[in-house]
């Protein structure tokens, strides 16, 4: 992953995702899997945050509008605060 969310990660995108975090990117994948990722295994599910993120991503590029404002709630609630990074480092 490159750009501006892989250096907001560096320090826990190998962090597993939680049960109630991979329910709700199950659900949205679900919505999108068709004409955002069709690309992906159909058993394919994220595990940890640089896969969601990935995942994200390719929502976001491929999908409507809906998708995009979804996206951007989704990654302000699995990626931690910038000061928390900067604390662990």
């Amino acid at each position: 992953m490159t750009g501006y969310y892989a250096a907001m990660i560096a320090d826990v995108q190998d962090r597993n995702l939680s049960a109630a975090e991979r329910q709700v990117l199950t659900t949205l994948m679900d919505c999108y899997r068709d004409r955002c990722l069709w690309f992906l295994r159909a058993d394919f599910l994220p595990a940890t945050l640089a896969e969601a993120l990935r995942v994200l991503d390719a929502i976001e590029q491929h999908g409507d509008l809906a998708a995009f404002r979804e996206i951007r709630r989704l990654r302000a609630w699995l990626l931690p605060p910038s000061s928390a990074i900067s604390v662990a480092s």
